[in-house]
C-alpha cells in the first residue's frame, strides 16, 4: 500500500472509531474493512450527489433570474406547558403613540373629550406616551372528553395612578372560561369585555370613541353563554353576566364618610346579549344583528344617618357589523339609558348630585358608526363619525364645565410593515359642547408604531 493509500486508510479508521464511540456501549462495533467499504460507498454517493446539482454561478452568457425567494411565515406563538398540565402562550406588543392636538383634549394621551377653552385660543399640546404597551398570556387546558378550559390573563400600563415615565401596569383581562362543545355552552368567571355594546370602533386611539359614542368596558362578571344552529350557516348566541358595579363615591365633610355606591347597591348589575350573525352579502363573512342591555343599581347616601337613595342604571343596545364585500365593512350601534358613566357613557356623567339629599340620573343616548376599507392583507382604511349626547335637563344646576355633547369625526390608515411590524396615523376632529359655558374644538393628529410579538 502506498503512502495515499495509507494517509486514506487511517483518515477513515479515525472517522469509524469517531462515530462509533456513541454508541459502543449499546452494540458491537462491526468490523474495520467493512466500516470503510460502507464509508467509501457514502462518499461516493455524495460526489454523485454534488456533480448533479446545478452551477452556483453562471457566464454571462448563460446567466437566467434567481428564482424567488418565498417570504418566511411567521413563527408560531411559543407554548410552554405548567406542571398542572394547562399550556400558556404569551403574547404582546411594545407601542408607542405621538399626538398633536390644536386644543387640549382630555386626558391627553387618549381622547375622551376636550376641555373648556376659559379663554385659551388655539392651546396646542403634544403628547408622547408608551402606556398603551401590552403584555398577555393564554391559557388552555387540560381538557377533558367533553369540556375545554381556556383563560387569558392581559395586562397594560393606561392608568392615570402612576406618573408617565413610571406607570404602573393595569388588568386588562383575568378570567376562565369552561367550554361544553357538543352543547355550545359556557361559563366565564373574571375580568373582561362587558356583555352590552360588544362591538370596537375601526380606531386607532386606544380609548376606543369612549364618552363620543361607544359605551361598554370591561368589568368583573359570571356569564353564562349559549349557542344555537339555525340552519344555513347561522347561529344565535344568548349570553347573560351578573357583574361587578362601579359606582361613584359619596362624601360628607361632618362625617368623612366615603362609600362606593355602586358596591353599597343590594345586587351586581346584571347584562344580557342576543345575537344572530350569518353570511348574508359576503360569502363566508356572517352579518351580526345583535341587541343588548343592562340593569344595575347604586345606593347614594343622603346624610350621615343611615338615609339613602337608590338609583338606578340601565341601557339599551343595538349592534351591527354588515360585511359589504371581500374587503369592505360597516359597523356600528346605538344605545340609551341613564347613569352610564360606568359604561363610558353621558360623557361621564352618571348623576347629578347637585342637590345632596335629591340625587337624580342623568340619561344619555348616542351611537357611531364607522366604515372600513382593506385594500390588501397588509393596509387598511377607515373612517366614522360618533356622538353621546345627555339629557340636556338632567344638567340643571352642575357646575359650567357640564359636558352636553361630545362628537368626532375621524379618518386613519393602518398598515403592516411585516407582520410584527405595524404603522397607523389618525386624524380626528372633535367638539365639545357645555351646558354653561362656550363648546370647544380639537384637530388631533396621532401616529402610533406598534411591534407585535
Amino acid at each position: 500500500m502506498n503512502a495515499r493509500g495509507k494517509f486514506r486508510y487511517t483518515l477513515l479508521l479515525a472517522g469509524s472509531l469517531c462515530t462509533a464511540v456513541p454508541s459502543f456501549a449499546a452494540e458491537m462495533p462491526e468490523s474495520v474493512e467493512t466500516r470503510i467499504s460502507r464509508l467509501e460507498q457514502e462518499l461516493a454517493a455524495l460526489k454523485a450527489l454534488v456533480q448533479t446539482r446545478p452551477a452556483a454561478t453562471a457566464t454571462a452568457d448563460t446567466q437566467t433570474a434567481p428564482a424567488p425567494v418565498k417570504k418566511a411565515d411567521t413563527a408560531p406563538p411559543v407554548t410552554i406547558s405548567a406542571a398542572s398540565g394547562a399550556k400558556l402562550q404569551f403574547y404582546g406588543f411594545a407601542r408607542f403613540d405621538a399626538s398633536y392636538d390644536t386644543g387640549t383634549i382630555y386626558p391627553g394621551n387618549y381622547a375622551f373629550w376636550v376641555l373648556p377653552e376659559n379663554g385659551r385660543k388655539n392651546d396646542s399640546e403634544w403628547n408622547l406616551t408608551a402606556g398603551a404597551t401590552r403584555i398577555g398570556m393564554n391559557i388552555s387546558g387540560p381538557d377533558t372528553e367533553c369540556m375545554k378550559l381556556t383563560g387569558n390573563i392581559e395586562l397594560d400600563f393606561l392608568t392615570s395612578i402612576s406618573t408617565e415615565t413610571n406607570q404602573a401596569p393595569r388588568l386588562r383581562h383575568g378570567y376562565m372560561k369552561a367550554y361544553w362543545p357538543v352543547s355550545d355552552f359556557s361559563i366565564l368567571a373574571g375580568q373582561t369585555w362587558d356583555v352590552v355594546s360588544s362591538l370596537i370602533p375601526f380606531v386607532d386611539d386606544p380609548a376606543l370613541m369612549w364618552d363620543a359614542g361607544n359605551i361598554g368596558s370591561r368589568h368583573p362578571q359570571v356569564r353564562l353563554t349559549k349557542g344555537f344552529s339555525t340552519g344555513n350557516n347561522g347561529r344565535l348566541e344568548v349570553a347573560v353576566a351578573a357583574s361587578r358595579t362601579i359606582g361613584d363615591r359619596t362624601t360628607y365633610q361632618t362625617l368623612a364618610l366615603l362609600n362606593d355606591t355602586g358596591k353599597d347597591a343590594a345586587l351586581p348589575s346584571i347584562q344580557g346579549r342576543v345575537a344572530f350573525s350569518e353570511p348574508l352579502i359576503v360569502k363566508n363573512q356572517p352579518a351580526i344583528v345583535a341587541i343588548s342591555g343592562h340593569y344595575g343599581q347604586e345606593e347614594w347616601d343622603t346624610n350621615g344617618t343611615g338615609n339613602y337613595k337608590t338609583l338606578d342604571s340601565w341601557s339599551c343596545n343595538l349592534e351591527l357589523s354588515m360585511p359589504l364585500s371581500e374587503t369592505v365593512l360597516f359597523a356600528g350601534e346605538y344605545f340609551t339609558g341613564t347613569n352610564l358613566d360606568d359604561y363610558l357613557g353621558g360623557i361621564g356623567q352618571g348623576v347629578n348630585s347637585t342637590v345632596t339629599t335629591d340625587p337624580r340620573e342623568i340619561r344619555a343616548q348616542g351611537g357611531w358608526g364607522a366604515l372600513k376599507y382593506s385594500i390588501n392583507p397588509e393596509t387598511s382604511v377607515s373612517f366614522g363619525a360618533g356622538i353621546d349626547d345627555p339629557n340636556d335637563n338632567d344638567l340643571n344646576g352642575m357646575a359650567t364645565t357640564t359636558r352636553s355633547r361630545n362628537q368626532t369625526i375621524f379618518a386613519n390608515v393602518i398598515t403592516k410593515i411585516t407582520q410584527n411590524f405595524i404603522l397607523g396615523f389618525q386624524l380626528s376632529d372633535w367638539k365639545t359642547d357645555y351646558k354653561n359655558a362656550d363648546g370647544s374644538n380639537a384637530l388631533r393628529a396621532q401616529s402610533s408604531v406598534t411591534y407585535k410579538f
